[in-house]
Order: C-alpha cells, then structure tokens, then sequence
C-alpha cells in the first residue's frame, strides 16, 4: 500500500511539474517580469533620498535570486517538484479510501484539489505582481489555511454525507472563510498597471487548473494500473 502511494506520488508530481512548469514559463512568468520592470523603475525618489543619507542607511547585500533565464526555470521546477509530490500524495492516500472507479474520476478529485488550495483561496487573496501592497504575512498564512480546510471539510461533507444536516454544515463551511474575509492592507496600491494584473490572476488560476486537472488523471491511471 505505501509503495503504491509513494509510486503514485512520485510520478505524478514530476509529470505534473513539468507541465506547470511549462505553463508558467509561456504564461505566468512574462507578467511578473513585465511587472518587475514598473517595481524596479518606480522608487526612483528613494535612491535620491538614501544618496543624500548618512551612512546609516547603507544598503545591505541583497539576499540572492536565480537570474532569468535557466537558473529562474531551475528553481520554479524545483519548488514546483515538490509542491505537486506533496499534493499528489494527498490524492493518492485518499485514493486507498476510495478508489477511482474509473481515470476519468480523478479529473473531479483534482477539481476538488483546486478548488480547495486555490480558488477558495483566491477569492479573498488573489495572486499578486510584484510591487503589489498586502497585508502582514502571518495573517494571510493563517486566512489560507484555515479557508482550505473548511473548504476540504465542506466539500467532504456535500458530496459523501449522507445526512443533509451535514451537507448544510459543509456549505456553511465554505461560506464563513469568506464571511469573516480575508486580512487586507491598509491601501492598495500596485505599479502594475490594472490590466496586467488582471491578465495575471486569470492567467495563474487557469494554469493551477490545468495542473490540479492533470494531476488528478495521472495520479488515478497510476493508481488503478498499480492496482490492477
């Protein structure tokens, strides 16, 4: 049983990072490259401010990031790696609860998977450009997760409870992470123009569709082959 997880697992999310990673690539990557260019071209009047400074306000040695080109592809294959191995060993774990009865039923669990780590989500937070105002780190953490469980939980409960007091407590569920809404900044503000981020946040939910679809197929031909 663990073998056939981790196998499972395994494959695919190294299929399903390459395919990520080659949507984000075509896609994703140019909007936040094009948005880096407003980010690096904005503060103009902060670096006429610090040369006027003392030396209090020298700047520290920046923190290193991978270059465009191979080292930015590099590293987005690698994180995606191991984000996709992680959510495929979700999926399959829940697969030796109930099994797939056909390929094609691993498409809904992926639905189910986005639905759960990024529309839900998405709603309150949406993905940001670089240059983007937002608010304190830790709160949004905690706002995320909390809205994937209660969404994973109320999902559970609309499709396989039997009770229809519990389906009405999984739709209060997905409901009330958005009632208490997501911690936002005092100002929004963005250097990217409002269409750029626009083509953004379509262009990451589209391309998270994709891979939590992919993944859900491949991990459940995997799955019931392994099985068979």
């Amino acid at each position: 049983m663990i073998t056939r997880i981790a196998r499972t697992a395994g494959f695919t999310g190294l299929l399903a990072a390459l395919l990520l990673t080659l949507l984000q690539s075509f896609w994703v990557a140019p909007l936040i490259l094009q948005a880096e260019t407003y980010e690096n071209s904005a503060p103009v009047a902060e670096a006429h401010e610090h040369a006027a400074g003392t030396a209090e306000h020298h700047h520290d040695a920046e923190a290193w990031s991978p270059e465009d080109g191979w080292q930015r592809v590099l590293s987005t294959t690698g994180g995606n790696l191991v984000v996709a191995v992680g959510f495929a060993l979700i999926l399959a774990a829940l697969y030796t609860l109930r099994a797939p009865g056909r390929t094609a039923t691993g498409a809904l669990w992926g639905l189910a998977g986005f639905a759960v780590f990024c529309l839900a989500p998405t709603l309150g937070l949406p993905p940001e450009l670089p240059g983007t105002a937002a608010a304190d780190l830790a709160q949004r953490q905690a706002w995320w997760a909390g809205t994937a469980a209660a969404t994973a939980v109320g999902l559970a409960l609309m499709v396989f409870a039997h009770n229809w007091v519990l389906k009405a407590v999984g739709v209060a569920l997905l409901v009330v992470p958005h009632v208490i809404g997501a911690p936002q900044p005092q100002v929004h503000e963005s250097l990217a123009p409002e269409a750029l981020e626009t083509q953004f946040k379509v262009a990451s939910l589209l391309t998270n569709a994709a891979f939590w679809v992919a993944m859900g197929l491949i991990s459940a031909w995997l799955y019931r082959r392994q099985q068979a």
